[in-house]
């Protein structure tokens, strides 16, 4: 079985998953860092430098899309970068081609184990990434959906952009915490996110293993 390299974020730790042959690493750090401050080139480096040939990572996204409910499980297709001040090479000279972000086979793997666990899954979601750590207006939302985004969140960039540069296949596990401003009445907040990483933990859990057993 190849080294798997896990990355998750919010309200997520090692504690949900213990398998042989995985490195955990939490992109936020230990001492948490907001989405803007996060090392992403230490991130992929570190997990490069370990010999990782697989990464499966997890991200807390808000919905645009009405078909994807808060709870909902989905896998990334596609990313808009809404980002200002973030680096997204690890070499000034490297020209990565983007065209397929997110891996196919990884991806395939990670429905098949979401099929045989009954965990429905979205098979296809754009992530808008913004820099964050505020969260967005009506407006720029609105504007967001018109350019084809289904979710949003603030950590896909530069993360995806490293993975592709270094070769390591990556595919993100998007778990829809809460509708995007404008999208419901609702404002939106931090607790109301971390609950709901919390309350699917379990489900996370077991399909991050199921999904390794078939790597």
């Amino acid at each position: 079985m190849p080294k798997i390299g896990i990355i998750a974020g919010t309200g997520i730790d090692d504690s949900i998953i213990k398998a042989t042959g995985v490195i955990f690493l939490n992109r936020h750090g230990r001492e948490y860092r907001a989405p803007h401050e996060i090392d992403y080139r230490g991130n992929i480096l570190a997990l490069q430098r370990a010999g990782v040939e697989k990464i499966v990572a997890l991200a807390a996204v808000g919905s645009l899309n009405k078909k994807m409910k808060p709870g909902d499980f989905l896998l990334l297709s596609d990313f808009i970068d809404l980002t200002r001040n973030r680096t997204e090479y690890l070499s000034a000279a490297n020209f990565t081609d983007v065209s397929f972000p997110y891996d196919e086979a990884l991806r395939r793997k990670i429905k098949q184990a979401a099929a045989g666990l009954g965990i429905r899954i979205h098979p296809k979601a754009v992530y808008a990434c913004t820099e964050g750590p505020r969260y967005e207006s009506k407006a720029e939302i609105a504007a967001y959906r018109r350019l084809g985004a289904d979710v949003v969140g603030m950590t896909q960039v530069p993360e995806v952009v490293l993975a592709a540069e270094t070769g390591i296949p990556y595919a993100v596990i998007g778990i829809v915490t809460n509708y995007a401003a404008g999208i419901s009445r609702k404002k939106i907040s931090s607790q109301e996110v971390m609950a709901m990483m919390k309350n699917k933990s379990a489900e996370i859990s077991k399909l991050l293993l199921e999904t390794i057993k078939r790597l």
